[in-house]
C-alpha cells in the first residue's frame, strides 16, 4: 500500500473520538484530510494539537473523512481490511514524512526494520532518526508504524505501548 501524504493547510483542527478494537480512538482533520489518529490521553493530546484556529469537536459524522476512518477501521479490526483510503495530511518535517510515506509501503502483515527503512529512503546510517520519526507518526495504524521492529526482530518501543502493538502485529498475521 503506498498513499500520498500531504502537508496540512487548515488552522482549524477538528476531532472527534470513536470506539474501535483497541479503545477510543481520537481522529483530527483540516476539514478534508485526516491528520491523526490518536489512543490514550485524549486531553493531553488536545493540548499539544492546539493551533492559532482552535481546536473544535465534531461529530464523528460530521466530516466524511472520520466517516470513512471510522469504516474502515472497524473493517481493518474485523479482519477484512488491509489497506486504507483515506486523504492524509499529517504535520511533520520533510524528512519526517518521507519516513511515514515509507511506513505505508510496509504490507500488512510484514515488518521492517529501522535500517531498513533508512536505506528505503537513501539515508541508510539513519536509522535513529528514522526511529525518531517513527515515534512521531500522527497517524497511528493508517500510517503502520507498528510494523516497524528491532534489527534483531523485538518489539521495540510503541507510542501506546508494545501490548497494542503485539496486538496490531497478531491481528494481521492471523489473517
Amino acid at each position: 500500500m503506498t498513499m500520498t501524504l500531504i502537508q496540512p493547510t487548515a488552522t482549524t483542527v477538528r476531532y472527534t473520538v470513536i470506539d474501535a478494537a483497541l479503545g477510543r480512538i481520537l481522529l483530527t482533520s483540516d476539514g478534508d484530510h485526516l491528520t491523526g489518529l490518536y489512543l490514550g490521553d485524549f486531553d493531553q493530546i488536545r493540548e499539544r494539537l492546539a493551533t492559532p484556529g482552535g481546536v473544535e469537536p465534531v461529530a464523528d459524522d460530521e466530516l466524511n473523512v472520520f466517516a470513512a476512518a471510522g469504516e474502515q477501521l472497524a473493517e481493518y479490526f474485523a479482519g477484512t481490511r488491509i489497506e486504507f483510503d483515506i486523504p492524509l495530511a499529517p504535520k511533520g518535517t520533510e524528512f519526517q514524512r518521507k519516513v511515514w510515506q515509507a511506513l505505508t509501503t510496509i504490507p500488512y502483515g510484514a515488518t521492517a526494520g529501522y535500517g531498513e527503512l533508512a536505506a528505503w529512503i537513501n539515508r541508510p546510517s539513519a536509522a535513529r532518526a528514522v526511529g525518531a520519526a517513527n515515534g512521531r507518526n500522527p497517524i497511528s495504524i493508517i500510517v503502520p508504524c507498528h510494523r516497524v521492529i528491532g534489527a534483531n526482530g523485538a518489539l521495540t518501543g510503541y507510542a501506546w505501548g508494545e501490548e497494542k502493538k503485539r496486538t496490531l502485529l497478531d491481528l494481521e498475521a492471523a489473517r
